[in-house]
């Protein structure tokens, strides 16, 4: 049993899974005492059975999912190796009865954690797309055959031209009602499909995102079914040319690939036609919104976001608990090496992104809810809603990925010279992570689609028309930022109260909005067109579009506290949304001294504030990253161990590297040796 204070976390982190909440004392140890058995007392609460961990023991346990160290194998046998654990994945599914979609997604999470499996969009993108964008007829097509994984597909929608802007893609689908067909084509080289996952070598068919013509008319992007290779023996169909695009930053087991089509003939049931439809005579039927066609990247950002929290948390348990056992420098003369967790300047590294990791939990938590909720509006012919969806998960994808990708990588660089050993998991964990800042929609054209939201929104509210939803804020704050000038306005914000905080984060959203919306006026008014307007007005834009998604964060994490009964956990979890809150302030304090809501005296009381939030967390720091509740299979980092004991297995893996299977390498006698004979 490790020493710890335990208290209960109730579905705060993992739903309704119950986690152990730790408090670690500050201690004295020698230099390689893992930092689990450093001396302190012992107070528990029972804990109830976490049942993550039961899909867990399932895939740790089994031997079909035991492999050598991934990082030790070359990139074909890596893809092998992911393909292997991808079917006995889908084996094991049937042979445990799981079936429900969250409760797959949720054991393809932990399999995946061990590093990627090879059918991911299959799960994510394929299968979805076909669930949502299909008519009854064509669900009861092609739904056996993909759940069957007779059919194996994948979401092919970048080009190599074009992707987050993809009213711009090229690749065409023409009706002939002559035989009633598709022709599917790539009519340039920049139109060939490029990056989705899986269509490489692994896929049969693929969703290929398409304009459409019929009659003479493009009716714009519209979702295919296209065969991609042959059912029985997996050869690629005629017309069609499929294949892997290389070595990339990482994803190294994923076969991202290319699709070149030439004349592909699909029967007319092929395009998904819940919404938009082509009659038998090539008449076409609009759907109710062109939102609808871009339903499964909303989805995608809408998990990106609860994503965003998992590569930060990991990467945060691995920095704190490898802080708390490395031990550098002296603080005084004579006195042992302290832990690095201890200096002032690695909390300030390192607290502020736990916090964060807490924040966007909770966010993704609530963009789940949330995307639920309006999905089972549209499918009651309710498409109110579906604007501020599309707005509210493309800002949030941007927000969260951005700043979770720089936080990781602040995470590898606190562990020092360790932290760029692979050792650590924390250069994979970046690799993996960082292509979210691009897939699924670019971050900065992300913010920019939300901007568009945000303008349209304040308009609205400067004409007195009320919003409803999470701009709301902007009646309100429209009509309090215009009261007073800003010379004038009283300060607003008491830098200990986290009501306080939140209300200055809406009104520094609703003073940038009005910035951004005023910009593009203006550039308007000079005769510009709206497009050129509209960039000159970008960075305005952005900056909104930021200041509006860190308000809905920090206002989420707030009201997520109001959930909380256990008085320790609210304290500790208190604690952290203030530091949040407090460490967005510090770092924007420019914006919240033009609104009139913050005073230059009071950017010091800020940073002494900040100073002792520091000490506080230091008392629960590694307490706060055991409750994310990462075994240490799921980390695959020595640095970041539950007991802490770092250096041997350090060693231990080291020895395991293919260059050290014999002493001496065959280049030595092939090169070096003759090298030295002949000087």
């Amino acid at each position: 049993m490790r020493p710890l204070m335990v208290l209960e976390i109730h579905g705060l982190l993992l739903g309704s899974i119950i986690t152990t909440f730790v408090r670690v004392s500050k201690g004295q140890a020698a230099h390689n005492m893992p930092t689990h058995q450093y001396p302190r007392s012992l107070t528990e609460t029972p804990t109830s059975p976490c049942t993550q961990k039961a899909p867990e023991s399932l895939v740790i346990s089994d031997a079909d999912f035991q492999q050598e160290d991934a990082n030790f194998l070359s990139r074909s046998e890596r893809y092998d190796a992911a393909v292997r654990k991808s079917a006995q994945m889908i084996l094991k599914l049937r042979e445990y009865g799981i079936s429900d979609p969250e409760e797959i997604y949720a054991y393809k999470n932990i399999v995946q954690g061990q590093n990627n499996e090879a059918l991911g969009l299959h799960f994510v993108m394929f299968l979805p797309t076909l669930r949502s964008q299909g008519d009854a007829e064509q669900r009861k097509k092609w739904l056996p055959l993909a759940e069957s994984f007779k059919a194996l597909g994948t979401y092919a929608q970048t080009e190599m031209g074009h992707g987050t802007f993809i009213r711009g893609l090229e690749t065409t689908a023409t009706y002939d009602p002559a035989t009633q067909e598709f022709v599917m084509n790539s009519p340039t080289i920049s139109s060939i499909k490029w990056w989705p996952g899986g269509l490489g070598k692994t896929s049969n068919h693929a969703i290929v995102l398409a304009q459409l013509y019929t009659k003479g008319i493009c009716h714009g992007l519209h979702a295919f079914i296209v065969p991609i290779r042959s059912m029985s023996t997996h050869e690629p169909l005629p017309g069609i040319e499929v294949g892997d695009i290389g070595p990339k930053f990482g994803f190294d087991e994923v076969d991202n690939g290319y699709l070149k089509m030439d004349n592909v003939r699909i029967p007319r049931m092929n395009m998904l036609m819940k919404y938009a439809k082509v009659e038998r005579d090539g008449t076409y039927q609009k759907p109710p919104s062109a939102k609808l066609t871009y339903g499964t990247m909303v989805f995608i950002r809408s998990m990106i976001v609860g994503e965003s929290s998992r590569a930060l948390s990991k990467a945060c348990t691995i920095a704190i608990r490898y802080s708390s056992v490395r031990h550098q420098s002296e603080l005084r003369p004579g006195e042992p090496e302290p832990q690095i967790l201890d200096y002032q300047t690695q909390q300030y590294k390192l607290f502020p992104l736990l916090a964060t990791a807490y924040a966007f939990k909770f966010v993704g938590q609530y963009m789940t809810e949330t995307y639920h909720r309006i999905t089972g509006d549209i499918n009651q012919g309710d498409f109110s809603e579906l604007p501020e969806l599309h707005a509210l998960s493309a800002g949030l994808k941007a927000f969260t990925t951005w700043v979770a990708n720089g936080g990781i990588e602040v995470c590898r660089m606190s562990c020092g010279g360790h932290g760029y050993s692979r050792c650590s998991s924390l250069p994979d964990i970046y690799v993996t992570f960082t292509p979210t800042c691009t897939y699924e929609g670019e971050n900065t054209v992300m913010m920019l689609q939300t901007a568009r939201y945000l303008v349209k929104s304040y308009r609205q509210a400067s004409t007195g028309q009320q919003l409803s939803g999470i701009v709301s804020y902007l009646n309100e704050a429209h009509q309090r930022l215009q009261a007073q000038p800003v010379s004038s306005r009283p300060t607003v914000v008491n830098i200990s109260d986290l009501a306080s905080l939140v209300e200055a984060y809406k009104l520094r959203a609703a003073k940038l909005v009005e910035v951004a919306a005023k910009s593009l006026q203006g550039e308007l008014q000079k005769s510009r067109s709206p497009e050129d307007a509209w960039n000159n007005s970008s960075i305005d834009l952005v900056r909104a579009s930021d200041a509006h998604c860190h308000y809905v964060v920090v206002k989420l994490f707030a009201a997520k506290l109001g959930e909380i009964s256990d008085t320790g956990v609210h304290s500790a979890l208190s604690t952290l949304a203030l530091l949040y809150a407090l460490h967005g302030v510090a770092q924007n304090s420019g914006d919240f001294l033009q609104a009139g809501l913050l005073t230059v005296p009071q950017l010091s009381s800020v940073s002494q504030r900040l100073k002792d939030i520091l000490a506080q967390v230091r008392t629960n720091a590694v307490a706060l990253v055991d409750a994310f509740d990462y075994r240490d299979e799921m980390l695959n980092s020595v640095l970041g161990r539950y007991d802490g004991n770092i250096y041997e297995h350090m060693f231990e893996w080291a020895r395991k590297s293919p260059l050290n299977r014999t002493e001496v390498h065959e280049s030595y006698h092939k090169y070096l040796k003759p090298l030295q004979s002949k000087l």
